[in-house]
């Protein structure tokens, strides 16, 4: 799980699907970038650190312990 991306998103007040929306693709996606199962491209990561305002280093951090799926909250 992507924790720093998931609590970005969660402080634009934005739901996965407004993210996956703004991105220009599917919820489904995006929840996999989001769960860490896909990766996105370059210019998706560079879209996501305009939008939150965080380094897309921190961004594509995987938290291992995280416990959960991604949901659309």
């Amino acid at each position: 799980m992507r924790s720093n991306l998931k609590e970005a998103r969660q402080k634009t007040g934005m739901t996965q699907q407004q993210m996956a929306d703004k991105l220009n693709i599917s919820l489904g996606y995006y929840q996999k970038i989001e769960a860490g199962v896909r990766t996105g491209d370059f210019i998706l990561w560079d879209v996501l650190e305009d939008i939150t305002g965080i380094h897309q280093r921190k961004l594509r951090e995987i938290s291992e312990n995280y416990p959960g799926k991604a949901d659309n909250q």
